[in-house]
C-alpha cells in the first residue's frame, strides 16, 4: 500500500516542480484502478450526473448521491487526495449550509477536501469552511453549475476584463483559506500567470501546461463516454469500442451455441454424478 497523499505531499510536489495528476472516479473498481496506477487526486465530480447517471447537466445531482460515490472510491482508493464535489445548492444558500453539507463529505465518506465552484462571490463560503478545519479547492473558468449564467459549456477567461476578473477570484480564493484550485478551460496565458502568483496548488482541466497538475474525466479520457468530447480531452483508450465488440460477441455466442463450453460448468462429485444418473437416467 502506497504512502497516503496529503496536502503537504501535493505542496511538496510544486515545491519541486513536480507535475501533479489528478483524475476523477465514481466507483469502487475503478478507484482502485486510479489507487494501483498512483493516482494524486481523485475528485467525485458532479459530472457523475452526466458520464454515470445520464443527465444533461451537473444540476440534478444531490448530496445523498455524491457520498454514497464518495464512499465507493475512498473504499476503492485509501492512499489518494481524495476531493468530494459540492453539488449545485448545496453551499450557495450560505456558510451554514455549506459547512454542515461541506462536513458530511468528510465524515460519512472520508474525503480530504471538498470542492466548490466561484470566485469573490464565494469567498466567505471558503472561510466558513476554512475556520472549521475543512480544506477546500476552489473551481473558476468554466463552472458547469453555472451554465444557466455563462450560456453552455464555454471557454472562459478570454478577454482582458475577463481574464481579470479570474485573476481577481483566484487571489481572493487563495486568501480566504483554499489549498488547491482548479481551472477549468480558460487560455494557457491566463493559467501561467495565476500559477505563477499562486503560493497553492492550481490544477487545470483544458487550462494548458503551465499549471501545477493536471485533471480529465476519467470516462472522457478513457473513451466511455461520447455524447461529446471537449476540446482539451486527450483520448487514452476506445472502451466504447472495446466494449461494443465484446457485447457483440457475447451475443454471437449465445446464439450459436459457442458459450457456454465444458470449461464453464460447474462439475458433480464423481458419486453424486453417478447417483443423479441412475435417477434421473431418463432425463439425461
Amino acid at each position: 500500500m502506497r504512502k497516503k497523499v496529503t496536502i503537504q505531499t501535493l505542496r511538496d510536489k510544486m515545491a519541486a516542480k513536480t507535475r501533479i495528476s489528478m483524475i476523477t472516479g465514481y466507483d469502487f473498481p475503478l478507484a482502485q484502478l486510479e489507487e494501483r496506477a498512483g493516482i494524486d487526486i481523485i475528485l467525485v465530480g458532479d459530472s457523475l450526473g452526466m458520464t454515470v447517471l445520464g443527465y444533461d447537466s451537473t444540476l440534478p445531482v444531490g448530496m445523498d448521491i455524491m457520498i454514497e460515490h464518495c464512499q465507493a472510491v475512498r473504499r476503492g482508493a485509501p492512499g489518494a487526495f481524495l476531493v468530494g464535489d459540492m453539488p449545485f445548492m448545496s453551499y450557495q444558500t450560505g456558510p451554514r449550509d455549506a459547512v454542515v453539507n461541506a462536513g458530511r463529505f468528510m465524515k460519512e465518506a472520508g474525503t480530504d477536501a471538498v470542492k466548490l465552484e466561484g470566485g469573490r462571490n464565494v469567498q466567505d463560503i471558503v472561510a466558513a469552511l476554512t475556520k472549521a478545519t475543512i480544506p477546500v479547492m476552489g473551481h473558476l473558468g468554466l463552472t458547469p453549475q453555472s451554465i444557466a449564467m455563462l450560456g453552455g459549456f464555454k471557454a472562459q477567461g478570454r478577454s482582458l476584463a475577463a481574464a481579470e476578473a479570474l485573476i481577481e477570484d483566484a487571489k481572493a480564493l487563495e486568501e480566504a483559506g483554499a489549498v488547491m484550485i482548479l481551472l477549468e478551460a480558460v487560455p494557457p496565458e491566463l493559467a501561467q500567470l495565476i500559477s505563477e502568483r499562486a503560493t497553492i496548488p492550481i490544477i487545470g482541466i483544458g487550462a494548458g501546461p503551465f499549471v501545477h497538475g493536471q485533471l480529465l474525466i476519467v470516462h472522457d479520457m478513457l473513451g466511455f463516454f461520447d455524447a461529446f468530447t471537449p476540446k482539451f480531452v486527450k483520448k487514452y483508450a476506445n472502451l466504447n469500442a472495446t466494449i461494443a465488440d465484446a457485447l457483440a460477441a457475447y451475443i454471437q455466442d449465445i446464439e450459436s451455441g459457442a458459450f457456454p463450453q465444458p470449461e464453464h460448468n460447474y462439475k458433480m462429485e464423481a458419486e453424486a454424478l453417478a447417483q443423479f444418473k441412475e435417477r434421473y437416467q431418463a432425463a439425461v
